[in-house]
């Protein structure tokens, strides 16, 4: 049993154990202490770059949290530039490898203890920001390097307050079973193809799924009319069909359709939560020359939406072939990306999955044997984990939403890094 250690909370008297660092001194900004904060203020020359921190005993294997408070002036990247860093040190003061538990079991060395990135949180009525994580200690730290850091702002600002590092509990396994089916409707009408659905989700109701994710433009997919003579609203006769579904059986279903909207047709994806309610819709943002010249017209939001289980974004088809859909509902919280897809290059998938950090979900009407994309569940590898090759199967795999994906020669915990390490503006 480890010795709890003491909550330090940054008052006046305790900012003298928290030391001004800098990689250089010609790049150094100014360090000030001002009543309860530590303060580190940078001129108008680009790239200063400084720190505060201070070292605190771990036990390895143990568990131990972070939070403080943040908040910045004239900053114009506060994710990138006024981050906290905590670095593992061994009894040699060098990094040590993570847990091999958590470094996945491929075969391949088990990396170094790269620093964690707590995350920012809300912001409240005054302006700091929430800055907090849960830390697995490796077997062989025995000191935690905490950092509170400004770099990279000229002219900017940050004020950190009532940082403290102390023992954790264990993050709690947040379980969500995700679901991929293939199959593609006959096209004999919308109703029908509808209904032709009905027997999948039933399946994967029985294998305890918790979100289901169906191809893109269902009802209408094989249907030999122009997309506009068979959009509907939302919600409408289809979220009406799939959310009794989804009541039925306790699921979170996600599918595409042609959306209706005054004079518009978009290409819509829906979210239906497991009561039946439809959670949300997402409209197509990238489309392809055969949408355009048919008179689809664009989305331009990228909505995440919270569920039972975690975090969801939602994208179709062609949005997978361009990097800033999935990053921007990545950076919006989205853990699980659904995606109906009716076919893509699958190393997309893959790379949409990776770049991200996040668990994607694909449903497509290509053949397996095509090589042209696969019904599937993609973990923040990258690796399809699960895939229903069949047709008229369904692909279900089970995933901690809480687990970080940590594995050989990558950069640590990459899903944390990447707010802290995207460039501006992305």
């Amino acid at each position: 049993m480890t010795t709890m250690l003491p909550v330090i909370a940054l008052l006046l008297g305790a900012q003298d154990d928290w030391t001004p660092r800098s990689p250089r001194d010609e790049i150094r900004p100014a360090f000030s202490r001002e009543k309860a904060s530590l303060v580190i203020t940078h001129d108008a020359r680009e790239g200063l770059d400084g720190w505060y921190e201070r070292s605190f005993p771990v036990t390895g294997g143990g568990w131990y949290a972070f939070r403080a408070l943040r908040k910045t002036e004239g900053v114009a990247f506060p994710r990138r530039s006024a981050m906290a860093r905590i670095v593992w040190l061994g009894a040699d003061g060098r990094i040590p490898r993570v847990d091999p538990e958590d470094a996945g079991k491929d075969g391949r060395p088990v990396p170094t203890a790269e620093p964690e990135h707590p995350r920012d949180g809300a912001v409240d009525a005054q302006g700091w920001t929430s800055v907090a994580g849960v830390f697995h200690a490796p077997p062989k730290a025995v000191k935690a390097v905490v950092e509170l850091h400004l770099q990279w702002a000229p002219n900017g600002r940050a004020e950190w307050r009532e940082p403290v590092f102390e023992e954790g509990a264990r993050p709690p396994v947040r379980t969500a079973r995700l679901a991929a089916v293939h199959y593609i409707p006959k096209g004999k009408s919308p109703k029908e193809n509808r209904e032709e659905f009905a027997p999948l989700l039933a399946e994967a109701a029985k294998r305890r799924a918790d979100l289901v994710v169906l191809g893109e433009t269902v009802p209408s997919a094989r249907v030999a009319k122009p997309p506009h003579e068979v959009a509907e609203p939302i919600p409408g006769p289809t979220t009406e069909y799939f959310g009794e579904l989804a009541k039925t059986h306790g699921l979170h279903v996600v599918l595409s359709l042609y959306e209706r909207d005054a004079h518009l047709v978009y290409n819509a994806a829906v979210l239906l939560g497991p009561d039946g309610r439809l959670l949300g819709k997402y409209r197509k943002v990238c489309l392809p020359h055969g949408e355009v010249e048919k008179g689809i017209a664009p989305g331009k939001d990228f909505p995440v939406f919270d569920t039972a289980f975690g975090k969801v974004g939602l994208m179709v088809c062609y949005d997978g072939f361009f990097p800033e859909v999935a990053r921007e509902l990545a950076n919006r919280g989205a853990e699980v990306i659904a995606w109906p897809v009716w076919g893509c290059d699958p190393l997309l998938a893959q790379a949409r999955a990776a770049e991200n950090r996040v668990h994607l979900v694909s449903s497509t009407f290509m053949d397996a044997k095509a090589d042209w994309m696969v019904s599937a569940v993609f973990n923040p590898a990258g690796r399809p984990i699960a895939s229903a090759d069949a047709w008229g199967t369904v692909a279900v795999a089970e995933v901690d939403l809480n687990r970080p994906f940590v594995g050989p020669y990558n950069l640590g915990d990459f899903g944390a890094m990447v707010p802290r390490h995207r460039p501006p503006g992305r």
